[in-house]
């Protein structure tokens, strides 16, 4: 497996255009030395060279939405509620 850049496939582009597959494999050879099989190399010179260029940019990916940070563990929030619920029972009785 390799990674093709956009300067590279321009490039066999361009040599598939001007001499045909032959001339591309050579090329993509020569990028790419460890493609040592000259069918394989005419094979992946015309599939690059049939590529076509994006026409509309990517956009670039969006960073994750992060959610509000809660305040304190599950326990802090559970003893808050306890106080707050034993709190109101105390302040009703009028003592």
């Amino acid at each position: 497996m390799f990674a093709v850049s956009d300067e590279d496939a321009v490039a066999i582009r361009a040599a598939f255009e001007r001499g045909g597959e032959f001339a591309a494999a050579v090329e993509l050879r020569r990028r790419f030395p460890l493609i040592e099989d000259n069918a394989q190399a005419r094979m992946h010179a015309r599939i690059i060279a049939g590529w076509q260029p994006l026409t509309v940019p990517l956009h670039p990916a969006r960073p994750p939405r992060t959610r509000p940070r809660n305040a304190g563990t599950n326990r802090e929030r559970g003893a808050r509620a306890r106080e707050s619920v034993e709190g109101a029972a105390h302040d009703g009785d009028g003592a």
